[in-house]
């Protein structure tokens, strides 16, 4: 196993967005919710991230053994009036973060999230938010993540 790493550029999109689909329908279905019918996220995904990926707004490293994309993540970029715990007003959105179920547990994810958390450093981010799945809450904890009870959602 020869693991390597690399940004995401449009020549990866389409495993990309395949391996992101595959992403949400597992974390949509282990807690027993079935994907709804006549949902199809390709052309939305594909339009937000040929989009973001032009402006900058969205960065993503790739885990590759060979040709192979086994890993995935995700940082978009985000503006938001200066606080005093975030001078810059600048966030990292994370997202995306996936390994192939056979690459899991060998330090994948570890290292694609130190990536884009220093793609988040370098675009001058005060904080990088993330919701997390259950499987990625040790993860997270452990890069040093700390839980926001305060964080709330309205749906639309």
């Amino acid at each position: 196993m020869d693991i390597s790493y690399k940004k995401l550029t449009d020549t990866e999109l389409d495993c990309f967005i395949n391996m992101r689909i595959t992403q949400l329908t597992e974390e949509y279905t282990s807690t027993g919710r079935t994907v709804p019918e006549g949902v199809d996220l390709k052309a939305a995904l594909y339009d937000y991230y040929n989009r973001h990926m032009a402006d900058g707004t969205f960065v993503s490293w790739l885990a590759m053994d060979g040709d192979k994309i086994i890993g995935t993540s995700g940082m978009s970029f985000v503006e938001k009036p200066p606080y005093f715990t975030c001078t810059t007003g600048k966030l990292g959105l994370l997202s995306s973060m996936y390994t192939d179920p056979d690459y899991r547990r060998k330090g994948i994810a570890k290292e694609l999230l130190h990536r884009v958390v220093e793609e988040a450093r370098a675009y001058g981010c005060g904080a990088v938010h993330i919701t997390a799945s259950d499987m990625g809450v040790k993860l997270y904890t452990a890069y040093g993540f700390k839980h926001n009870g305060n964080f709330m959602q309205y749906s639309l």
